[in-house]
């Protein structure tokens, strides 16, 4: 299974955990929650549906509450998902694992947006492995910026500057956060 279908079995598996939805609303929570530059489309929420039907780790019905038999369509009735004690293990035994694809970009972004469920010292062990992981891109930036500064014309210039601004704004946000962690680790995360 690949990183990307393992980070939305993991958002998909989170989502449910606070109660069933219909694909529609999975799909606009997941937009949501992700932000609209991570956009999901139906042709990938479905087959991971049916991928985590098939594990036995969310179960089917139609809104009326009718289980959803295989080879049995619902008509016109809406399908709703929910998760099943199965899922909601393997959902917590996701949401504790640390692994290099939590620092990512994408597997940063999907364990970020479940941290309420993600216990104190696994949130803390991610933000700092992310705050290190972008330092690394900073000092790269910074590298490649000061080698190739004369050369570059004013426009490029500027790309180059607002990179780096971005990628320091990300370490001061991530030092915020482990600082706050640190403080009141049973928080539930930062208010708006």
């Amino acid at each position: 299974m690949s990183k990307r279908s393992e980070l939305l079995d993991f958002a998909l598996l989170g989502l449910l955990h606070e109660g069933p939805a219909h694909g529609y609303q999975l799909r606009q929570r997941l937009n949501d929650a992700l932000g609209a530059f991570r956009a999901l489309s139906y042709g990938t929420l479905y087959p991971a549906l049916s991928g985590l039907l098939d594990r036995g780790l969310i179960a089917q019905s139609t809104a009326a509450g009718k289980p959803v038999t295989a080879g049995k369509s619902a008509g016109r009735n809406r399908i709703v998902y929910e998760i099943t004690a199965a899922g909601k293990e393997t959902f917590e035994d996701a949401a504790r694992r640390i692994d290099t694809a939590a620092y990512e970009d994408d597997g940063f972004g999907v364990r970020l947006a479940f941290f309420a469920r993600t216990e104190a010292d696994v949130r803390l062990r991610i933000l700092e492995g992310r705050r290190s992981r972008v330092e690394e891109q900073l000092e790269i930036v910074r590298s490649n910026s000061s080698r190739s500064r004369e050369r570059l014309d004013s426009w490029t210039a500027a790309l180059q500057r607002h990179g780096e601004e971005g990628t320091e704004r990300e370490v001061r946000w991530l030092t915020e956060l482990i600082d706050a962690e640190r403080r009141h680790p049973t928080d539930p995360g930062p208010q708006p």
